[in-house]
């Protein structure tokens, strides 16, 4: 166990070694990464802010009912017995809204009572507005109960506001698809990158590794500096990518809040959590690793 322990111990001196021998270039390569590593780390960031306030704003549980304005008077409330009857497990309450009572909220609002005062006579028809109960996919719930209801006689229109929620809803999936190709082109980059410095380092060493062969050395031993040189390598870019992204989400936020004040509300853009970045920069870490296998395995046959 302790001779395991000193061969590791050795190789990951020498991955240390290797990458402070050459400082600029290593410099360059760590950049490189942490700067693409960023990229889906601020975008995480936004989808992790943009999700709750998706919830929040979730679909009004009202609907409105208008009737044909050639309806009768009791249609009102035919509707709305209806409704009880017929939909008790999905209709939280109903109110009946007639007519004059619409036509007189709207004169008691300034900006509205000279436009009507110009009418002959009242355009508004009843209408019945129906709460729904809470149901876990409230929208497509919604869409279900307004088309039955616009199949009833005597009503002319069904309104309700899930489209546009529906549509955030798209735009987020839209963009986790997105992230998750981003993350697949970042993985390319990294592995590259890695790949292409332990080439390097693997030519540079060219005649260390094929004296530590004539005297003994097995191909674990001449193999491990450099698995530790890539996973070192990712590590180390992780770790950037995150101190990166909090310092580019200082000047975002600030915008953010001017933006969110404005509409009377708050909103900060926040990393994902610690556990998540962990995972994230110990499976940079492993494919540095396996891209530092590839490319030595490759170029240290000789």
């Amino acid at each position: 166990m302790k001779r395991w322990l000193r061969q590791h111990r050795y190789a990951i001196a020498v991955a240390v070694r290797r990458l402070l021998a050459q400082p600029f270039s290593s410099l360059a390569n760590l950049l490189v990464i942490a700067l693409t590593l960023t990229v889906p780390i601020l975008g995480a960031s936004i989808l992790i802010t943009a999700q709750p306030v998706a919830r929040q704003l979730s679909v009004s549980p009202e609907m409105t009912i208008f009737l044909s304005p050639k309806a009768d008077a009791e249609a009102g409330a035919g509707v709305a017995q209806r409704l009880k009857d017929e939909f008790p497990e999905d209709v939280d309450s109903v109110n009946v809204v007639k007519r004059d009572a619409a036509l007189a909220k709207l004169r008691a609002n300034p900006n509205w009572a000279q436009a009507l005062a110009a009418l002959p006579s009242n355009p508004l028809p009843d209408a019945v507005v129906v709460t729904l109960r809470d149901h876990p996919d409230l929208a497509r719930h919604a869409d279900t109960l307004a088309t039955q209801w616009r199949q009833w006689e005597q009503v002319d229109l069904v309104q309700h506001d899930s489209a546009w929620v529906q549509r955030l809803e798209a735009i987020l999936s839209f963009a986790r698809i997105g992230l998750v190709l981003l993350a697949i082109g970042v993985a390319l980059v990294v592995l590259a990158t890695v790949f292409n410095t332990v080439r390097m380092q693997a030519l540079t060493q060219r005649e260390e590794i094929g004296v530590a062969r004539l005297v003994g050395a097995t191909e674990s031993f001449v193999r491990r500096p450099f698995l530790y040189l890539g996973a070192l390598t990712g590590l180390t870019a992780g770790l950037g990518a995150i101190v990166l992204a909090y310092f580019a989400l200082m000047p975002l936020n600030t915008a953010l809040t001017r933006l969110a004040h404005s509409y009377g509300t708050t909103l900060a853009l926040r990393l994902p959590d610690a556990v998540s970045l962990a995972l994230a920069v110990i499976v940079v870490a492993i494919l540095g690793a396996l891209s530092a296998r590839w490319s030595v395995t490759r170029n240290t046959r000789f």
